[in-house]
């Protein structure tokens, strides 16, 4: 069922291609939002979203989110609302259908190459100048840890900081549940609830060490919120 729906994807996709690259971007998330309500339908998955907070989809956020599933790339295209470009791992081009898709629909980053890095920080700014908010997983790569979360990177708190876009901290509670990363063999119907915390403005954040204070605020407020709904 995931590959039937993902075709349909990758055929609409060549068809936006011409619009531009801005145009045809938003499209890609628009496309797969619709995707992703249908074959959680199929497969037994309730999307729910909870919002701690008053939320505007009018407003740009560097949206940050736990990482511990191959569900929660589904669960962003459900909870994104507003235009939206997703920090993701160039890793994952290599996919058949999926990876032509995700090349379109997101900015790319090989952390193992600091050229590729500063490309990235780059482009996550020019979409910031087009009015599109961005979705960075600050952990990395999975959280295999045994914590609830690990270490953040810097990259989503110096981007927030040096575009002073507030930062929104999203947490996927039940992905790891509905989707072990070890297995794809693991998935399981349910509910997949993903929860909107307060926004954490960066005004007044500039130097270096601020950008450490701000990971480490959001950082514990994420932390939290994991503990409060994981309990």
């Amino acid at each position: 069922m995931f590959i039937a729906l993902m075709l349909i994807v990758f055929i609409l996709v060549f068809i936006y291609l011409p619009l531009g690259k801005v145009k045809a971007g938003n499209l890609v998330y628009k496309t797969c939002h619709v995707w992703g309500v249908i074959w959680y339908f199929l497969i037994g998955i309730k999307h729910k979203e909870i919002y701690e907070a008053p939320h505007s989809r009018n407003n740009q956020y560097i949206f940050v989110a736990n990482h511990s599933s191959y569900m929660d790339i589904p669960s962003i295209v459900m909870s994104m609302h507003q235009p939206v470009r997703v920090l993701g791992k160039y890793e994952m081009v290599h996919y058949p259908v999926f990876g032509f898709i995700y090349r379109v629909a997101v900015i790319l980053v090989d952390r193992s190459d600091a050229a590729h890095r500063a490309k990235s920080l780059r482009a996550l700014k020019a979409a910031i100048g087009h009015g599109i908010s961005i979705f960075i997983f600050p952990e990395g790569t999975f959280n295999e840890t045994g914590n609830l979360l690990k270490e953040f990177y810097d990259g989503a708190f110096r981007t927030a900081v040096e575009t002073q876009t507030p930062i929104k901290p999203i947490l996927f509670i039940d992905n790891y549940k509905r989707l072990n990363q070890k297995s794809i063999f693991s998935l399981t119907p349910g509910i997949s609830r993903c929860v909107y915390l307060d926004e954490i403005s960066v005004e007044g954040y500039t130097a270096k060490q601020d950008i450490k204070l701000l990971k480490q605020k959001v950082y514990d407020v994420m932390e939290e919120g994991l503990r409060r709904y994981r309990k």
